[in-house]
């Protein structure tokens, strides 16, 4: 019999009784008779992902797995409300910097607005090493995070975000283990929002819609959690990320 897990619990799981930093693997493909040993990082982080579902289905956990790979979230831990309990699986070299893609901006502008529950998803985040050479892969971090626990203020944008042509694509993670004093990540949900909310208006894609957004958001957040969220303008709040700020409270 299968049983619910939260995203909490699984963490838990996966670090005290799968001993997840202790393991070490590899990725073999098989064709016909031949098999070789995948050495390419590029493809990591879907193979962990499909790890992630094979380690629920032998621990009886019940899940659904999105079969819209392209559509957020990755698992619902929780089959009998697919509105909470939200899993997104994400992967990076932990030798670099993380520059996985947390979601398509636009899409997740909108989204935000429809579907509000979208904020409380929860990243699942494997730190790997891999051995190019030998292939051997070992899990050397494991973090379990909100959006605002990764994301930043950036220089010329109020969030970590990649750019086209001065066009915002993608929201990308900031360095959130980082020890040094230029970063500092979101220090809840209405501080991103509030980021959120000034990158719509300074993305020429978004602008349009940014001056009915907050309202759109505020009412549709009401309506599914059943209390109101008040959020701050970025301009009141900006101060608070700028690295002057905030540098003797990291040493």
């Amino acid at each position: 019999m299968t049983k619910l897990i939260t995203a909490l619990e699984f963490y838990r799981l996966l670090i005290l009784d799968y001993k997840i930093k202790c393991l070490t693997g590899s990725i073999k493909f098989q064709l016909g008779n031949i098999d070789v040993g995948v050495k390419r990082r590029d493809v990591i982080g879907e193979i962990i992902q499909d790890w992630v579902c094979e380690c629920l289905r032998r621990s009886e956990i019940d899940f659904i797995a999105n079969p819209l790979p392209q559509k957020s979230p990755d698992i619902y831990l929780n089959p009998q409300n697919l509105r909470s309990d939200w899993l997104e699986v994400k992967a990076f070299n932990r030798s670099d910097n993380p520059r996985f893609s947390i979601a398509v901006f636009d899409f997740f502008v909108e989204d935000c607005v429809k579907r509000p529950w979208h904020l409380d998803t929860d990243y699942l985040i494997f730190g790997y090493e891999m051995n190019t050479e030998t292939g051997e892969l070992k899990i050397k971090d494991l973090w379990l995070k909100k959006i605002w626990e990764i994301t930043k203020p950036m220089t010329k944008w109020p969030l970590t975000v990649k750019t086209s042509c001065g066009t915002a694509v993608e929201i990308r993670p900031c360095t959130w283990y980082a020890t040094k004093t230029n970063t500092k990540v979101f220090e809840g949900l209405e501080d991103f929002l509030a980021a959120l909310e000034a990158a719509v208006f300074q993305n020429p894609e978004t602008r349009p819609k940014s001056y009915l957004w907050r309202n759109r958001f505020l009412r549709n957040y009401e309506r599914h959690y059943g209390k109101k969220i008040k959020f701050p303008k970025w301009d009141e709040i900006k101060h608070k990320y700028k690295k002057d700020s905030y540098s003797n409270n990291t040493k």
